[in-house]
């Protein structure tokens, strides 16, 4: 007879196992994304559909619910917040999910993901939407089955969001998004309507890119991550992949007539490397070695990005060493010049390059029309008339073309319906962390003006980095700020950040 220790070991090393699984699949994504010849679609597709079917059989067995049983026999999943306890919660909320859905269908989505992601990748080149379209709707169709075998409360979407940010629905976002919506207009209107405006022929000088990714590796560097288990280099869409202890890689890409895309997506993308290269590396391959969710990992990258790297305090100790090494760019230039410039308010197509009071809006966008789609309320070939339109009801300027439209985001392609409210959850949750940070650190500044982040990512590793998945994160940003989630952190940043600057 199978004791409760040894179902719980035995649970541990299936978990393990698939985790190993994941993170080939992982380095094969990463792969795809920055070395891949083109022609290798097809075989990558069946590669990756392959370790996804693997994965999800391992962990969807029926023996799976038996050992689970068996292990927390004693309730001790929901008596404590042991590490045990945790692991059988999460296994527990990962096998209720992924048992109700076949794994046929999951290889389904992992193979059609890939071919749709060479689409994408040709119809953004070439600002054609139809490139896409065939690929598109065969990944919506399939992720609405996805959903409807999951199973929902209120709506399919539900069952989707739970997948990046667990025990977070719909309705809760929506109530936040409103909430932020409503005052975050008003501030942008001041904003446009102030005489004011930074000098942002600065930042679209000549940079080049040679010297972009020496600048940006230090800056990297500076913040702790380890490049010794990472690296850095150059994709289409950023982003950050860590495949486990001691291998952590960030990306970005580059345009020499723009300083901030590159910099400011290497700060994004490091935020999101210093999560992953500080979790517990003992407890790798089990929820407690895992983040908690996007949304908090979102608000790592952000925190990094923005409450830190568009701060007045980081420019006082970087800018000196952005004029050594943009002396052509930068030599007739002050530290409060470029800082009005890195930090200009303005309404612009492409997300990821959008500043912080306009960036939430291409969120709340997202998060309307995935749901549409989701529910079948917007077919998939009208997706461009009306992200078009509602791009300028949002934004107040009329989109040009697909790729700085509908097709900027390569989220999609890969079947991630669901993870874009993750990102605006991040500033909401990060704002509020950082917040907290303050009053625990009030010479934060002047750390931060010396060019000291190690205090900083020390606060962390204790808080947030060293848990693992302790906590859900509506829970981790009680249990640090005392109290639930909302917008009043970001919307007090932003009114003091911006107020100061465009002298509202």
């Amino acid at each position: 007879m199978t004791t409760a220790q040894q179902a719980y070991q035995e649970l541990t090393e299936i978990s393990k196992e698939t985790q190993l699984i994941d993170s080939i699949g992982s380095l094969l994504n990463w792969e795809l994304e920055t070395y891949m010849p083109k022609n290798g679609a097809g075989l990558r597709a069946q590669q990756l559909s392959y370790l996804s079917g693997l994965a999800h059989r391992k962990f969807t067995d029926p023996k799976i619910g038996e050992l689970l049983d068996i292990a927390d026999s004693n309730g001790v999943a929901v008596a404590s917040h042991s590490d045990k306890a945790i692991n059988l919660r999460e296994w527990r909320h990962s096998y209720d999910r992924e048992i109700k859905v076949p794994t046929e269908l999951v290889e389904e989505i992992t193979r059609t993901a890939v071919v749709a992601h060479d689409a994408w990748v040709q119809a953004r080149e070439k600002s054609d939407f139809s490139i896409f379209l065939p690929d598109l709707g065969k990944l919506i169709a399939l992720v609405r089955q996805k959903a409807e075998c999951i199973g929902y409360k209120d709506t399919p979407y539900d069952a989707l969001l739970d997948g990046f940010e667990p025990g977070v629905t719909t309705a809760q976002v929506k109530v936040w998004f409103d909430n932020l919506k409503a005052e975050l207009i008003p501030l942008l209107r001041a904003i446009q309507a102030a005489p004011l405006r930074p000098k942002t022929e600065i930042v679209h000088r000549h940079y080049p890119i040679d010297r972009q990714k020496i600048f940006g590796q230090a800056a990297a560097a500076a913040f702790g991550f380890d490049f010794g288990g990472g690296r850095l280099d150059t994709v289409t869409h950023p982003f950050c992949s860590t495949l486990g202890p001691g291998d952590s890689r960030i990306t970005t890409r580059y345009t020499d007539t723009f300083f901030n895309e590159s910099f400011f997506g290497i700060l994004h993308e490091t935020g999101h490397g210093l999560y992953g290269q500080n979790l517990p590396a003992d407890a790798f391959g089990t929820p407690m070695g895992d983040p908690i969710s996007l949304g908090i990992h979102e608000s790592q990258s952000r925190l990094w990005e923005n409450f830190v790297g568009r701060s007045r305090p980081y420019w006082r100790y970087f800018f000196p060493r952005a004029q050594q090494i943009y002396p052509e760019a930068l030599g007739d230039v002050s530290v409060e010049e470029f800082y009005f410039a890195v930090n200009e308010v303005k309404p612009s197509y492409i997300r990821v390059e959008a500043d912080e009071v306009t960036y939430n809006l291409h969120i709340m966008l997202r998060f309307e029309i995935e749901q549409a789609i989701i529910t079948g309320e917007l077919a998939v070939e009208d997706i461009p008339a009306v992200w078009n339109e509602m791009f300028e009801d949002f934004l107040g300027i009329p989109v040009p073309d697909d790729s700085r439209g509908c097709l900027q985001d390569v989220h999609w392609s890969f079947a991630g319906f669901g993870y874009f409210s993750t990102y605006a959850l991040g500033n909401l949750y990060g704002a509020q962390i950082f917040a907290k940070i303050r009053e625990d650190m009030p010479d934060l500044d002047q750390q931060m003006a010396c060019g000291d982040f190690m205090p900083l990512l020390d606060w962390l590793k204790v808080h947030i980095y060293s848990l693992g998945q302790r906590y859900r994160s509506m829970e981790l940003v009680e249990q640090i700020t005392g109290r639930q989630p909302g917008h009043e952190a970001l919307m007090a940043y932003l009114n003091q950040k911006f107020g100061e600057l465009y002298q509202l």
